[in-house]
């Protein structure tokens, strides 16, 4: 039976990452109750329930977040297909490297945003130009980490392949891409955040069709407050959700590939 100082400390510490958010949830309340700033963009945290709540009754709300991920999903398995291809070639083949490296490293350092005029007049406005756009948020991480990955895989493992008399297909499906999981988990992680980050902006530039930044853009455009910071606040959980099913799924696949 577990001792009752025990448990209460066990309770305390789970809701220790409480404390912070539920103080300023409570200090907003105060201030717009007291109405500290006579201003129409200080709403109250009840204002912002009560309008989440109309837009859960409307739908509005599920539609964007079912857009906003749709599109995010896309683009993050499409990049990041196209950089497991690209960081393997790149990790295995010094002749790759030496005839793509460079133009890679080069179309890795120009900003993720300046493609937007470029995609824009190519693909237009709709949900295909933004899932070109995530899915290049997607692929830099996954090429850089898995290319990484593979030519960091230590001299010894290929040594004990060679021994073993491994063929080349052996050695890379036994050896070379299970020492370089990690790494490849890393890149793959990194795009899932990346591709969700650059989900809103994408929505937020290229303005067509319902989504989370289009919740934003109308908040701000008609100095909806409430409205904003629902959509903020969307945006942050589903991001929490992301990065703990990443980690829950790569904690998963460890099982499986273990080093």
């Amino acid at each position: 039976m577990r001792h009752p100082t025990s448990w209460l400390q066990h309770t305390l510490y789970r809701l220790e990452p409480w404390v912070l958010p539920l103080s300023l949830l409570v200090l907003w309340q105060w201030a717009a109750t007291q109405q500290l700033w006579h201003s129409s963009l200080l709403v109250s945290p009840t204002s912002v329930w009560q309008q989440l709540v109309e837009l859960c009754r409307t739908g509005q709300l599920q539609r964007a977040i079912t857009a906003s991920l749709t599109r995010e999903l896309s683009g993050f398995f499409i990049g990041s297909v196209l950089g497991l291809a690209l960081g393997i070639t790149l990790g295995l083949s010094t002749r790759s490297r030496q005839l793509l490296g460079p133009s890679f490293n080069t179309f890795k350092q120009i900003s993720l945003f300046a493609w937007i005029p470029l995609i824009s007049v190519w693909f237009g406005l709709g949900d295909t130009a933004k899932v070109v756009f995530l899915s290049l948020a997607a692929l830099v991480p996954v090429t850089v980490y898995t290319a990484d990955g593979i030519q960091a895989v230590p001299l010894r493992l290929l040594e004990v392949a060679r021994v073993y008399q491994y063929s080349t297909p052996q050695t890379i499906a036994h050896v070379i891409l299970p020492a370089a999981l990690p790494a490849i988990f890393t890149g793959v992680y990194l795009a899932l955040i990346y591709s969700w980050l650059a989900t809103i902006g994408a929505e937020y530039l290229l303005v067509s069709g319902p989504g989370l930044g289009t919740i934003l853009i109308e908040g701000s455009e008609l100095f909806r407050m409430d409205l904003v910071l629902i959509g903020m606040t969307t945006i942050g959980l589903i991001g929490a959700g992301l990065n703990w099913s990443a980690r829950l799924i790569e904690r998963r696949l460890r099982l499986y590939f273990p080093q």
